[in-house]
């Protein structure tokens, strides 16, 4: 979306009339509608603010959008792989944390701007519909069509059953439309991105001023998540087959400059993204981010669940009886995406040595704790900066994605193993050896093919390569294992050398490893794996209430 970040401010003032609660309760108005889609630059100033949806300018508190920083890279705060430092009383964790409720503050922002977001994209299918055939029309009709099946692909990932809604709603249709079955609606997403697919571009033939716009691939990218959210793994694996078919993606070399501003646009890997233009439409990643040396709040953490996930880098299992392990370097002899994601006491971040134990200045917001504005688990996040230009930390050029081609060959490998075919060599090779052999990570091949086995390799590659994308808490659902993931206590960094460890941590780790302690988590069975509708929204149709038992 860099090249329409300053129009996309434009065309969003000028639709915010439009806007009303989540579903769209005003009729809709005239604003010269007779002649406004004459013009194809008004047409594409409108689709700008489709792509843009509600994401903030700048720091945001709370979930502005699925895309949004805080919205889409923050629930991993909802899994094992990360820990938000406002701590357990915070509306992230409450999702995942056994204290779920329809008056859960960032559930509510979810609902309403996703569904904000398709009420704008059913006004912009009807108003379309008055521009003269041609191959823009279709384009940005395939565009829209793109836009709102996304959103309700994540609706019905975490709500499950909602109103299906496909044109524009006057104020007393809003107030009782009733909800569809998840099965229906993952069935009509499916023929939505099937649709789009067939009238957007190829990623190969997207121009340099119009990046961050959909391409085919993209809506099969989608359309494979559907899939495989249906549990359709047949058509799933056909749907990846055919982007890897068409070639126009790669595994970029280096892994780092995926997620930084320069590097993170124009390659091939890199499908959909949100790309920030900092002073213009900037990211306020850093000011969340950042450690206190540098400037940021330390809000968002790594989790000591996730260091230890990261393979040996001769591909065994990590473990800290191993004499590779190194307390004082926790990179060391590690899978080199360890280093590209976090990084940790002694280590170098932006120039300078990042300081984080129990022993150090709680004043210099150095000291592990449960109070000062330091990390949580002694782990900060290295993924999505570049070190050396980060200027203004409230309005960075961050580039986040939403497709990759590494979640493509990984989705596909899943799709064939699930749906019962043989996983061959050359399958492997062609998918995670792909992944895990780029140039800057060059991880030993996998060469298991026994199904239960591969089955958690692939699962644990996902958790490594995609780490902090937004993709964990998604997958954790599906595969139904949260109630088995999420539940227990949460760990830290180790400081086996700390001399004020014991005394500290509000519990010691019982393994004798020293890991910091940072709170628990209670993940219900069957509750918490589906939303509820927000009480505000029940109160005013009750055809969204849940039924009594």
């Amino acid at each position: 979306m860099k090249r329409s970040i300053y129009t996309s401010l434009c065309a969003f003032a000028m639709l915010a009339a439009f806007q009303s609660c989540s579903l769209e309760r005003s009729p809709l108005t005239d604003l010269s509608e007779k002649t406004f889609w004459d013009s194809n630059k008004n047409s594409e100033l409108a689709l700008t603010a489709l792509y843009r949806g509600n994401i903030t300018n700048g720091v945001e508190f709370s979930p502005s959008d699925f895309w949004s920083y805080a919205g889409l890279l923050y629930t991993e705060h909802l899994t094992d792989n990360a820990f938000d430092r406002r701590g357990e009383n915070n509306a992230f964790f409450q999702i995942s944390s056994g204290k779920l409720t329809n008056a859960n503050n960032f559930i509510k922002q979810y609902w309403t701007v996703a569904n904000q977001r398709i009420q704008r994209c059913n006004r912009f299918l009807e108003g379309v519909q008055k521009m003269t055939d041609g191959p823009a029309k279709t384009r940005i009709t395939a565009e829209a069509r793109f836009l709102r099946a996304t959103q309700y692909l994540y609706l019905t990932s975490y709500f499950k059953d909602v109103p299906l809604v496909e044109q524009v709603l006057t104020g007393e249709e809003a107030n009782n439309v009733k909800k569809e079955t998840q099965a229906n609606i993952l069935t009509w997403c499916a023929k939505e991105f099937k649709a789009a697919a067939a009238d957007l571009p190829r990623f190969k033939d997207i121009a340099a001023t119009e990046t961050g716009r959909a391409c085919k691939q993209a809506a099969l990218a989608f359309l494979g998540r559907t899939y495989m959210l249906m549990k359709d793994w047949t058509h799933g694996a056909e749907t990846y087959k055919e982007i890897i078919d068409l070639g126009d993606n790669d595994i970029h070399a280096h892994y780092r400059e995926l997620f930084q501003p320069k590097s993170g646009v124009g390659n091939k890997e890199n499908i959909f993204y949100i790309s920030y233009l900092a002073n213009y439409f900037g990211c306020g990643l850093p000011q969340h981010n950042l450690a206190a040396k540098d400037g940021g709040w330390s809000l968002s953490n790594p989790s000591g669940g996730l260091f230890e996930a990261y393979e040996f880098n001769d591909g065994t299992p990590f473990s800290y009886e191993d004499p590779r392990y190194n307390p004082e370097n926790l990179g060391e002899n590690r899978d080199p995406r360890l280093d590209y994601t976090i990084y940790y006491n002694g280590a170098t971040f932006k120039g300078s040595v990042y300081r984080c134990s129990p022993d150090f200045d709680a004043a210099k917001k150095e000291r592990l704790d449960y109070s000062s504005e330091a990390s949580r688990t002694g782990f900060m996040w290295r993924k999505y900066f570049d070190e050396n230009a980060i200027g203004n930390i409230t309005s960075y050029s961050a580039v986040t994605p939403i497709i990759r081609y590494a979640e493509v060959l990984l989705g596909y490998l899943e799709c064939v193993l699930e749906s019962g075919q043989p996983v061959s060599q050359t399958l492997l090779d062609q998918t995670i050896n792909k992944v895990r052999g780029r140039g800057d990570v060059n991880m030993p091949a996998i060469h298991e093919t026994n199904a239960d086995k591969l089955r958690e390799i692939v699962r644990h590659e996902r958790r490594i390569e995609l780490a902090y994308e937004g993709i964990r808490y998604w997958d954790l659902l599906r595969w139904n294992i949260a109630h088995e993931v999420l539940v227990g206590k949460i760990w830290g960094a180790p400081y086996p050398h700390s001399t004020k460890y014991a005394k500290a941590s509000k519990e010691v780790d019982p393994t004798g490893h020293c890991r910091w302690y940072v709170g628990k988590r209670e993940f219900r069975n069957p509750q918490d794996y589906t939303w509820p509708i927000p009480l505000s929204e029940q109160n005013i149709n009750p055809n969204l209430r849940e039924p009594q038992k």
